[in-house]
C-alpha cells in the first residue's frame, strides 16, 4: 500500500510550580479540579490512554491507546509532573511508545521536545544547545531510547537551531507549510517557489545545513489540522477520517503520506470528546484498509527524501510575522480583548535577556573556581532534574568538580546549577504568547526571573534585582490598576517568594 497516514500530537502545558515550592498552588479556575495540570489530564492525557471505540448499538467495543497508533510529543516539564502527580497516566504513556517500537517496525512514535519550550531562533546559541540537550536527555531518561525527531517550540525555527539538532543525533522536525520557501528535486539546480504554504505536505524533504549536516523535515497539511483544531472536524471520528483520506490524490501510485499536526489537547480538553474521535478515525481507517498507519520515523526509513527545501528563519506555525508574536506587538493575540495591545512584549524580552546577561559573568566566575567547565556542567544538569537523588546528586558532582568539594561549595554548585535552570525557564513561550503582562501565564515566567534575582542574591555580591525591575517598568499592562510590569511582579511575584525561617 502507498497510501499512508500519521497523526501528530504536541502535548504540553507550561510549568506551573511556585518556584519557592515547586509544586502547583490551587488554581480555582481548573476547579472541580485542583489545577490546570490535574484538569487537563483527566479530559486529555490520561484519556487518550484509555479510549473507547463504540459499536453501532451505543456500546463500547474497545478500549485502545491512541498513543501507540499515533505520533506524539509531550513537554518535559509535564513529564516531570506527570510522573509525580499522574503516575498511571505517565506509565501509559511510556508503555504506548514501547509498543509502538514494535508496531512500526522499530521506530517510535514519541519525539522529544526542546526543553521548556523556549522560542530557539530568539535564544542565544548556548541557550539553544541545553535547551535541545536536556530535551534529548529528559527523553532518554524517560522512554529508555534516543529519540529520532524533536518538536521544535511553536515550530519556531531557524538554520542554527536545525544544526545545533543535527550535530546531536536528531533527524527530523515538524513544520507547518508556510514555513518552506522553495524546494528542488536533489541534483537539480531548479528551484520552484513554494511560499504561502504551496508546499506539497506528501512528503519528506532535506535541508542542508552550514556545516555540511543535514535535517529532514515533514512540513503537515495546514487546511486538516485547521479544520481539527478549529472547524469542529473532532465531532465526528468518521468525518475525521474521510477528511484524512480526501486528501489522497485519486489513481496515485507513488507512496504519498498524509500528515497532520495539532496541539494533542484538542484529543479531549479542548474538544470533549476528541479522544474518541480520534480513536474512532484510525480504527477506521485501518480496520477498512483505507490506508496504513505509521509514524514519521518508520515513514523516513522507507521514504528518505527525494527533494531539498529552503525554510523562511525566524518563522512558526502560531504567529503570521515569524516569531514576532514573542518579543513585539504584532497584531497576534487571542482576539479576546480589542483594543487592547501587547507593546509589552518587547520591554519584557528585553529585560529578562537583560537579567540573563548580567548574572552570566558571575556565574562564569564563581563556578569556574569549582568547575571544569561550568556551561558543560549546566548541560548535564538534567541528569539532577530527572531525579534528585543523592547518588545522581554525588555523581554529577564527582564529573565536574575541579576539585574535591566540601559541603558548601556542593551547596553553591547546586545553586548555581539552578540559577541557570530558572534562567531558561523564564523565556518559556507562553508569557508572550497570550493578551496582557498580567495573565497567569507570564506572572509564572516572572516568578522564574524572580527566584533568578534571589539565587543571586544569595551567590553573588551585586545586587540586579533594581535593574531589573526599573526595566520592567516600560512594559505596561492593558488593565490600568495593574499599570505596569514592575507593579505587577511587586503584586503577584514577591508574595509568592518563601524563605525558611528558624524557629526559636
Amino acid at each position: 500500500m502507498n497510501r499512508f497516514v500519521c497523526i501528530h500530537g504536541h502535548f504540553y502545558q507550561p510549568a506551573r510550580e511556585n518556584p519557592w515550592l515547586e509544586a502547583i498552588e490551587i488554581q480555582n479556575s481548573a476547579f472541580p479540579y485542583h489545577d490546570w495540570n490535574e484538569r487537563i489530564t483527566a479530559e486529555c492525557y490520561a484519556a487518550n490512554a484509555v479510549s473507547r471505540i463504540w459499536n453501532t448499538e451505543g456500546k463500547i467495543a474497545q478500549l485502545v491507546s491512541n498513543y501507540i497508533n499515533m505520533s506524539f510529543d509531550f513537554g518535559p516539564t509535564l513529564l516531570l509532573w506527570m510522573q509525580k502527580y499522574s503516575i498511571e497516566a505517565y506509565e501509559a504513556i511510556l508503555e504506548a511508545d514501547r509498543l509502538s517500537v514494535a508496531r512500526f517496525s522499530g521506530h517510535g512514535s514519541a519525539l522529544a521536545q526542546a526543553y521548556n519550550h523556549m522560542i530557539l531562533p530568539l535564544a542565544n546559541s548556548r541557550d539553544k544547545k541545553t535547551q535541545i540537550i536536556w530535551g534529548i536527555k529528559d527523553f532518554e531518561y524517560r522512554f529508555g531510547r534516543k529519540p529520532e525527531g524533536l518538536w521544535l517550540p511553536e515550530s519556531a525555527v531557524d538554520i542554527e537551531t536545525l544544526d545545533i539538532m543535527a550535530q546531536l543525533g536528531i533527524g527530523f522536525a515538524i513544520l507547518s507549510p508556510g514555513q518552506a520557501q522553495r524546494v528542488r528535486s536533489m541534483g537539480s539546480d531548479a528551484w520552484q517557489d513554494v511560499s504561502d504554504g504551496r508546499i506539497d505536505t506528501g512528503m519528506a524533504y532535506r535541508v542542508s545545513l552550514p556545516s555540511g549536516r543535514v535535517m529532514n523535515l515533514f512540513f503537515y497539511d495546514g487546511s486538516i489540522s485547521h479544520a481539527l483544531a478549529f472547524e469542529g472536524l473532532l465531532n465526528s471520528g468518521e468525518a475525521f477520517a474521510k477528511r484524512i483520506l480526501s486528501a489522497f490524490p485519486d489513481g496515485g501510485s507513488s507512496p504519498r503520506l498524509v500528515h497532520i499536526a495539532t496541539d494533542g489537547e484538542s484529543y479531549g480538553h479542548h474538544h470533549r470528546g476528541g479522544d474518541m474521535a480520534l480513536a474512532h478515525a484510525l480504527h477506521y481507517i485501518e480496520s477498512n484498509g483505507l490506508a496504513q498507519l505509521i509514524n514519521y520515523g518508520g515513514y523516513l526509513a522507507e521514504h528518505p527524501p527525494t527533494h531539498e527545501v529552503e525554510i523562511f528563519e525566524n518563522s512558526s506555525w502560531s504567529c503570521a510575522h515569524g516569531v514576532e508574536r514573542w518579543r513585539s506587538d504584532c497584531g497576534c493575540n487571542t482576539g479576546a480583548h480589542p483594543g487592547w495591545n501587547q507593546a509589552w512584549r518587547a520591554p519584557l524580552r528585553a529585560a529578562l535577556d537583560w537579567l540573563r546577561d548580567a548574572v552570566n559573568p558571575a556565574f562564569e566566575q564563581i563556578a569556574g573556581r569549582l568547575l571544569t567547565d561550568p556551561w558543560a556542567a549546566r548541560d548535564d544538569y538534567i541528569d539532577i532534574i530527572v531525579d534528585r537523588s543523592p547518588e545522581r546528586v554525588s555523581a554529577f558532582l564527582g564529573r565536574h568538580a575541579a576539585r574535591p568539594l566540601g559541603p558548601e561549595d556542593e551547596i553553591t554548585v547546586l545553586k548555581l546549577m539552578e540559577l541557570q535552570r530558572h534562567a531558561m525557564l523564564m523565556y518559556t513561550s507562553c508569557g508572550w504568547f497570550f493578551d496582557d503582562i498580567s495573565g497567569i501565564e507570564t506572572i509564572q515566567i516572572l516568578q522564574y526571573a524572580g527566584m533568578v534575582l534571589h539565587l543571586a542574591d544569595q551567590l553573588y555580591n551585586e545586587i540586579f534585582e533594581p535593574a531589573f525591575l526599573e526595566r520592567l517598568e516600560g512594559a505596561r499592562s492593558n488593565i490600568s490598576e495593574h499599570g505596569n510590569g514592575r507593579i505587577i511582579y511587586e503584586i503577584f511575584v514577591r508574595p509568592a517568594m518563601l524563605g525558611l525561617t528558624t524557629m526559636p
